[in-house]
């Protein structure tokens, strides 16, 4: 519990830093936009951000990391954010942006 506290808090500190969205959730929290959720933080402390499949796939290997999987469920065009990254919050603030950039690319549900 204490992990997932430190990473909540990593998480609103990373959306505080992107203006054109905000946190949603109490228990599970995400971040959504055109319908779409794009980042979310489970119950493990684990935060996954949503990219386009080629996008997914660049970043997996760049990242040295796999696809992102919560609550045993595997997250469709989702990342695990390596724990080396978790204290750069301008990298992943970019890497947000991102990822809301794209999903507004999407047709809206």
């Amino acid at each position: 519990m204490e992990i997932w506290k430190e990473r909540l808090k990593m998480y609103d500190a990373l959306v505080a830093k992107c203006s054109r969205f905000e946190r949603k959730g109490k228990t599970m929290p995400y971040t959504s936009a055109n319908g779409y959720m794009f980042s979310l933080l489970n119950k493990a402390g684990e935060f996954g951000i949503r990219f386009s499949k080629e996008v997914q796939e660049k970043y997996m290997k760049e990242l040295d990391t796999t696809i992102y999987r919560s609550y045993g469920a595997v997250m469709k065009g989702y990342i695990l954010i390596p724990d080396h990254l978790l204290e750069d919050l301008d990298t992943l603030s970019n890497y947000l942006n991102e990822s809301y950039d794209y999903v507004m690319t999407l047709e809206p549900k």
